[in-house]
């Protein structure tokens, strides 16, 4: 008697999930279609089904069954963005249209807006660098102003993305800033006109004490060589014992621009070796026709954050004996990245190989279970560490009184002893 109560009980939890897992098909008055029949009761389950099958599924069944509306792009997005992670490589990523079109702008190096680089501020944003001859010098803006409104609306509070998204536009047209000026407490109203702007990745200083050329690099983006050019052509007529290369914080950027740059020191040469998934090699070479004379000791500086083409464009000058390294170990990102472009905007950032410097050195990055460096990174052939005591951020570099980094790299070339 028992035994049939439980079976009976048994039977009528059956009955009321596939109730439930058939509820909606009943609900529009239709039968429950057979491929359903078959994954309920198990003639047909997730293992037969392909992982296109599975997350096509499951996707279905959030759209149309969470308890709340749901957009469906941003399921798409989420899937993607987990798809990438999954595979446990931080520089493989999917890229929404936005962020598409901010990394696109950066490789490129040129979007339309006022010639200005911004920092965060509570009020705003601070302007922290105004490019020479772009719109922003030309109304009247300067370092350290900060931008409290545009158009009238206050950004305050509101995040420097937000507000540079507003600041840029279409070329030609006209933005009201609301800016307070250093030193003032009175927002004055400027009329900057929005142009192209082609955004400087190189800048160099004349250290007339120590006659030393220093040249900071802040990316490697499509203009950074020709930048390098006009930057080393203009250094050049003085009288130079040494060129000191900064590319401290220098995330990479570009491997073609990277080759573009070795090819200002060496011609027909390696610049780095790759290898994909099926274990093919290829090569890039430097380029002829575009060395310059080195008549002096070049010194490049490197720290963690110094990385991906950056690390080619130093490790390759070391390798050929054109460089000294100086600085801290760099940041280890030992590969190749392809960008390709979705069909709404969007993009996937993928991993397609791993390179190899021409010394054949794997530089690739090791962590701990905490994600601590363990290893890789390009090891610098004098280390020199940040004097803390003397510099408190990074816009010390460039600085010989403050950076001590930039202190000993002028020592090298010099030859003079460490002080």
């Amino acid at each position: 008697m028992k035994a049939l109560r439980f079976l009976a009980f048994a039977g009528l939890l059956v009955f009321l999930w596939a109730f439930g897992f058939f509820w909606r098909d009943i609900q529009q008055g239709q039968l429950p279609s057979p491929r359903a029949l078959a994954m309920a009761f198990g003639s047909e389950g997730q293992a037969n089904l392909t992982p296109e099958q599975v997350f096509k599924t499951t996707y279905n069944r959030i759209a149309s069954s969470y308890y709340r509306p749901v957009k469906t792009l941003d399921l798409k997005y989420a899937g993607m963005e987990g798809l990438m992670a999954s595979l446990g490589d931080p520089h493989t990523m999917f890229l929404p249209p936005k962020l598409a079109e901010s990394f696109a702008l950066e490789t490129r190096a040129n979007f339309v807006g006022i010639g200005a680089r911004l920092s965060p501020d509570e009020l705003g944003a601070k302007i922290a660098v105004v490019f020479d001859d772009g719109p922003a010098a030309t109304a009247g803006l300067g370092t350290d102003d900060i931008i409290t409104t545009i158009d009238g609306v206050s950004f305050a509070g509101k995040g420097v993305d937000l507000l540079v998204s507003q600041i840029r536009g279409k070329e030609g047209t006209w933005v009201r800033l609301g800016v307070l000026k250093k030193g003032e407490t009175k927002i004055t109203t400027y009329r900057v006109r929005r142009a192209k702007i082609i955004t400087p990745t190189v800048e160099g200083t004349y250290l007339k004490d120590s006659q030393i050329g220093y040249v900071m690099i802040a990316s490697f983006s499509e203009p950074t060589a020709e930048q390098f050019d006009t930057v080393m052509d203009k250094l050049s007529k003085e009288p130079l014992k040494g060129v000191v290369i900064d590319l401290r914080t220098n995330p990479g950027g570009l491997l073609e621009t990277a080759v573009e740059m070795v090819s200002r020191f060496v011609e027909d040469k390696v610049v780095v070796t790759m290898k994909d998934r099926e274990g093919r090699r290829s090569s890039a070479v430097s380029l002829r026709g575009m060395k310059r004379e080195w008549p002096y000791p070049v010194v490049v500086l490197i720290d963690e954050d110094s990385a991906s083409a950056a690390e080619i464009f130093a490790g390759v000058l070391r390798d050929y004996r054109k460089a000294t390294l100086v600085g801290t170990h760099s940041y280890g990102k030992a590969s190749v990245q392809e960008v390709k472009e979705l069909i709404d905007g969007a993009s996937a950032k993928i991993t397609i190989a791993k390179y190899f410097l021409p010394s054949a050195e794997d530089i690739s990055r090791k962590v701990d279970i905490d994600g601590q460096y363990v290893s890789g990174g390009l090891q610098p052939d004098i280390v020199s560490k940040i004097d803390e005591s003397k510099q408190t951020s990074y816009s010390d570099f460039g600085d010989p009184k403050n950076d001590s980094q930039l202190r000993r790299a002028i020592e090298v070339i010099l030859g003079t002893p460490p002080r």
